[in-house]
């Protein structure tokens, strides 16, 4: 990470070994639910006259690839990231 020193890493990740098992998956679902939020955000910010569906369909073309979503949602091939 270039942002963070080596000690700053080698303390972050001591305070993750630490945690419970339940805690580590709950901090992962925190972030991959930050991680939504913040391309749904995007999405929005692209596509301002997205309903909410459509912002969502696009946050899943986004996590899924374009084949994947292809595949899974062939009705919303419109629908721009």
């Amino acid at each position: 990470m270039r942002d963070t020193t080596r000690e700053a890493r080698e303390v972050q990740l001591e305070a993750v070994r630490r945690m419970a098992p339940e805690e580590r998956l709950q901090r992962g679902l925190e972030l991959a639910e930050l991680v939504r939020a913040l391309l749904a955000a995007g999405v929005r910010a692209r596509h301002p006259e997205y309903s909410e569906e459509e912002v969502r369909l696009a946050v899943i073309r986004i996590v899924l690839g374009e084949k994947l979503f292809r595949a899974a949602y062939p009705h919303a091939g419109h629908i721009e990231p």
